[in-house]
Parts: structure tokens; sequence; C-alpha cells
């Protein structure tokens, strides 16, 4: 079963997920595998407050960082009978831009890598959570590089939420369970 857990910045996404994946988890252990990168002192500590968080919470996670290779990652977890719980989409996306910024074909081939994760998504063999940001939901980027960013997550989104069982919107601490109220035409 897969899972996207979604809303904005602070909205209490994470906290929601980390919370469903104790609950889904068989035994009491998941795999925690956060994408975020450390290029300045404040994502430093953020990281490393993160990491002491999950060493304190009581729960056994195995946490992986990668930044990058989400997809390859993810076929190596699936049928490991293990919980997976992916933090978050949208910084793996911010690195895929970032290691292709300069690349006139950039658009392109952050588009390959999305579909790659979709199809990964998709034949992922056992529980799968993933967080991503609602970063559309705020003003239109003054710069180009910031509204291809903005365009590529609401898209990737989208195509993920198609592929999940569960897709939940968190607002003000409160989730919301959308695949069931979903409607159909």
């Amino acid at each position: 079963m897969s899972i996207l857990v979604t809303g904005g910045a602070r909205s209490g996404k994470s906290g929601f997920a980390e919370r469903l994946t104790r609950k889904l988890a068989v035994p009491q252990q998941a795999v925690y595998v956060a994408t975020g990168q450390a290029f300045d002192e404040e994502m430093e500590a953020r990281i490393a407050l993160h990491r002491q968080q999950r060493l304190e919470d009581g729960f056994r996670w195995e946490t992986l960082e990668e930044p990058l290779a989400l997809t390859a990652l993810l076929e190596r977890l699936s049928g490991s009978g293990q919980t997976v719980l992916v933090d978050c989409l949208t910084l793996w996306l911010s690195n895929q831009l970032l290691a292709v910024e300069e690349r006139s074909d950039r658009q392109q081939r952050i588009e390959s890598e999305i579909a790659a994760l979709e199809q990964g998504v998709a034949s992922f063999q056992g529980t799968l959570i993933l967080v991503t940001n609602e970063v559309g939901d705020g003003i239109v980027p003054e710069y180009a590089l910031g509204r291809l960013y903005r365009d590529l997550a609401g898209r990737m989104n989208a195509r993920l939420a198609a592929r999940c069982e569960q897709v939940f919107l968190v607002t003000a601490g409160i989730p919301v369970e959308l695949r069931s109220r979903e409607y159909l035409l």
C-alpha cells in the first residue's frame, strides 16, 4: 500500500506521517528515508535535530539518507517487508533540480526522474508512506527556476497521488484523507 501525505510548510504533515508509520509498521520498526541535504548551517542543524528526535522517540527507525537516488533505493526496499517512510519528495525534487540546474534539458531530465519515481511507487511491494509539500498554494515565484520547481512539484504530486491508495492533506495539524472524498466524473 502506498500513501501520500501532503500539505504546506509546517502544517504537521511529517509528524502525522511518522505517527501513521508507527501505527502501520509490523514489527515496531520502519525505514526512514531522509532526502534533505545540508547546504548551509541552518539545514545542517535541522537535519541533526531530526536525527536526534528519531533516536529519542522510542520507535526503531532505520534512517537512510538518500538525496538523489530515491527510485533505486525504493526498488531495493520493495518486498523487504519493512514499512518505508520517505520525507520528503519536494526536497528530493529540489536536489534533482539543483543537480541539473545548468543543463538546457533540465526539465526533461527531471520529468524523466519523476516518471521513474512514479513507476517505483506503483510497483512498490509493501507499505510506503511519502511526504510532500503543496508548494503551488502560495505566491507565483519571481524567478523562472522557482516557477519551474513549483510546476514540477505540482505535477509530481498529482502523478504520485494517482498511484497511492490513500492521500492525506494536512492543514493546521489536521489530516484529512482525500481519496475517499474524491469526486469522480
